[in-house]
């Protein structure tokens, strides 16, 4: 039986930083929407409310009967989740004169609370927030103020029940990991859960799930197909087939290498040139999330087709992880774009799902993947999205502009690494713009193509901030590409941040 933590989440732009800060101490973690709590509550150590961008008494607010909790696990309720537990039970939230955001500091704080164990009473805290909780129940006690919050948070007496109205979760609050595990602690929770146990348990329910029953895995060349055609061989071995696809949208010399590499695993990998066939159905698709739909369902008619070829096929794997599932449904069902891996699902398929690695965030996928001895050139590989440069081609695909895309990239790729600045980055890629723009080249005007340099520096891709690069380099980069690539004579260098803007363009 797994032990975890369940985050509800109430719609805080921090929710999978609290999973992220948990798991980070060696405990499971796994997130629900604030209006489903699961049915069964088997290895439940604790819960945790989240914060909202809702006020407890809006109209519009996301409720929770948290009689279903109260007395039954540890519960510790961050910022809204705070002030919700205090609403429920008859205190006051009200609106602040205004929205405090920021560094805060303990004006008091009574450490001899077991959550505030070894705190440092000077270490800061970090607060966002518009309401503030002024009137706690008789049951309630305060256990830590600041100057401008009369209840930063709070115990309630005779159960395991707490609540914060700062966030321990962020990086700001210096100790914040330090209260988390104190909540762990509290829970009972027995902080085993490593990369090696995460192996070890899931090739257990690998086994159980899928018997004798044979695979079919669609691989990229990435670290999460890579390490989920791993974890499957380990279960089932011989009954997993490994199909890599090239489907035209892959890197310059792509196909051909990563087939090489995959050698060395002693996977079974059957590779299908498909590249008509996609750009076929891509022909005149300007729409990202078509192009998307397109592709996902190319891929799924391919390995149909290929378990047609193989005998008693009945899985289809996939390396979905755990942000492409938050990302592609918010709480309130609103699409933020779909994934290549969760989103281009026909209806009714013909095989079954197994994606091993959808409850991991990417780096916890490396460090399962170096567990399982998978060589660095893997595990550090940049993310590539399933849908490839499908994606990164704005507006129609043609062979011609996967041409020039996959020239510029390669150049850009190629002296990431010869500069020792590839494993500096999270993720850097080349943008096909579907603009044109004036040059001079020579004595001659030109008119060609712009592409966009984007390199992200992140630890799990929900949050990214744009790599500062030498300019020296991003100098020889954008020399390389307007001299090499033919077709193109202007390139940018993107620098927004995620949020407001997502890693990938489309």
């Amino acid at each position: 039986m797994q032990e975890k933590i369940v985050v509800l989440d109430f719609g805080s732009q921090t929710t999978q930083l609290i999973a992220r800060r948990i798991r980070e101490l060696s405990t499971f973690c796994e997130i629900y929407p604030y209006n489903k709590f699961p049915e069964n509550t088997e290895g439940i150590k604790g819960v945790i409310l989240s914060g909202s961008p809702f006020s407890v008494y809006d109209k519009s607010a996301f409720d929770f009967d948290l009689n279903l909790l109260r007395k039954k696990f540890p519960l510790l309720g961050i910022c809204y989740g705070a002030q919700l537990i205090v609403h429920k039970a008859g205190g006051k939230v009200e609106a602040s004169g205004s929205r405090e955001y920021g560094r805060a500091f303990f004006d008091t704080v009574n450490t001899s609370d077991p959550l505030f164990k070894g705190l440092n009473p000077m270490s800061p805290i970090w607060m966002s927030h518009g309401d503030s909780i002024t009137r706690i129940p008789a049951e309630f006690e305060k256990i830590a103020a600041t100057i401008d919050i009369p209840v930063a948070a709070y115990k309630i007496q005779n159960e395991s029940t707490w609540g914060v109205q700062f966030h321990p979760e962020v990086f700001h609050t210096e100790e914040g990991s330090k209260i988390l595990a104190n909540f762990l602690d509290l829970c009972g929770c027995s902080r085993n859960w490593t990369p090696a146990s995460f192996i070890e348990s899931t090739v257990a329910e690998l086994k159980e799930t899928l018997g004798e029953d044979k695979v079919v895995l669609g691989l990229s060349g990435g670290v999460d197909s890579s390490v989920t055609a791993l974890l499957l061989n380990r279960a089932i071995g011989k009954n997993i087939t490994c199909i890599f696809v090239d489907h035209g949208l892959l890197r310059k010399y792509e196909y051909e290498t990563v087939l090489k590499d995959y050698e060395t695993f002693g996977l079974n990998v059957i590779g299908v040139d498909a590249k008509e066939k996609f750009y076929r159905e891509l022909q005149g698709v300007s729409d990202p999330e078509k192009k998307r739909k397109i592709i996902g369902k190319g891929f799924i008619d391919i390995f149909d087709e290929e378990a047609k070829k193989l005998e008693n096929i009945k899985w289809l794997g996939q390396g979905t992880i755990y942000p492409d599932i938050i990302e592609s449904l918010s709480i309130t069902g609103t699409t933020i774009k779909s994934h290549h891996n969760v989103g281009g699902l026909p209806a009714v398929m013909k095989l079954k799902l197994v994606e091993p690695l959808k409850l991991l965030f990417k780096d916890e996928v490396r460090r399962v993947g170096a567990a399982l001895g998978m060589p660095e050139r893997f595990i550090h590989r940049h993310p590539f999205p399933g849908p490839g440069l499908g994606v990164r081609i704005l507006g129609d695909i043609t062979p011609e502009k996967v041409r020039i895309l996959q020239d510029a990239d390669h150049i850009f790729i190629s002296l990431l690494r010869e500069w020792g600045l590839y494993d500096k980055v999270w993720q850097a890629l080349t943008i096909l713009l579907p603009v044109r723009s004036v040059g001079v080249m020579g004595d001659e005007r030109t008119y060609e193509n712009a592409v966009v340099l984007r390199a992200v520096t992140s630890t799990d891709a929900m949050t990214a901030d744009w790599a500062q690069l030498p300019y020296d380099f991003l100098a020889k980069v954008s020399n390389d590409i307007i001299n090499k690539v033919k077709g193109v004579n202007r390139v940018a260098y993107d620098i927004s941040s995620k949020p407001p803007a997502t890693i990938e363009w489309e």
